[in-house]
């Protein structure tokens, strides 16, 4: 880990993502881009099977788990830390079979039956807060504060993984950004700000995913392949409110500007 800061090398193994969809789709592309992404210094890589943004077509959990399986095969035998991105209780369940280190649910694990499969494995849950119940879409912000309604989706959600037998330790916090929040920047520009009120709230680890977002394109009017140094900056912004890990298609430069920025820190607290 880059100091504290853990980093998920995100590998879409799509046809369809905003990012780079179809590039890694077939197996050894993904292998490749994943063994890529630990050598820059990923410290988990976040396999997605499906795409989340608003335009991208359902994939089945047969489908998916087609599309992970020979990529997870390859990347444990190369003893790298992997987490599964995906809401479908089937593609969760086979990824817990396999051992893997974290599921990452942009649903937050809304589906109780699944609770006993959670709390009999030894995964860590990425628990993500969303305005939608599944795949991202454009619709508006709701009403208010955007930090209060995701601190009141977290006790919900908290309280019922931990009723269900799921320690809280296991639990990580991703409030979302982009589309998840809303079809403008401002709540994520919110959430980004407040993390820390978030943190203070439960005192649980936070990841934060920013990198090539919607909101980040809109105040720049970049493309994805050109929101590089857009996504730098709220990444480190991330960081310096409290984000334990940060999921992004870029750990390399992300892995320079937060030593940077630890360096920085340092002499500070060393005048």
């Amino acid at each position: 880990m880059t100091g504290a800061i853990g980093i998920f090398g995100i590998v879409n193994i799509t046809s369809d993502s905003f990012s780079d969809g179809g590039r890694f789709l077939a197996p050894d592309a993904a292998i490749a881009q994943a063994r890529r992404l630990v050598a820059e210094g990923a410290d988990v890589i976040d396999l997605g099977p499906a795409s989340s943004n608003p335009d991208a077509a359902p994939v089945s959990p047969e489908e998916e788990i087609r599309r992970i399986a020979p990529v997870i095969d390859a990347l444990q035998s190369d003893g790298i830390t992997l987490s599964i991105d995906s809401y479908q209780p089937e593609t969760q369940l086979y990824a817990l079979r396999r051992g893997v280190a974290f599921l990452n649910d942009i649903r937050g694990f809304p589906e109780a039956s699944l609770y006993p499969a959670l709390a009999a494995s030894s995964a860590k849950f990425v628990v993500m807060h969303s305005i939608q119940s599944g795949q991202a879409d454009r619709r508006a912000a709701p009403e208010g504060d955007i930090v209060a309604h995701v601190i009141r989706f977290f006790e919900a959600r908290v309280a019922a993984l931990a009723a269900a037998g799921i320690d809280p330790a296991r639990l990580v916090l991703d409030p979302g950004m982009g589309f998840f929040l809303g079809d403008t920047p401002a709540p994520s520009l919110a959430v980004l700000a407040r993390l820390g009120e978030i943190k203070a709230r439960f005192g649980l680890p936070v990841l934060v995913s920013v990198s090539r977002k919607s909101f980040l394109r809109k105040l720049t009017g970049r493309g994805p392949g050109e929101a590089g140094a857009a996504s730098r900056a709220a990444e480190l912004i991330a960081a310096q409110n409290g984000a334990d890990f940060i999921r992004t298609h870029e750990p390399a430069p992300l892995r320079d500007a937060l030593a940077v920025w630890a360096a920085l820190k340092d002499s500070a607290r060393n005048r």
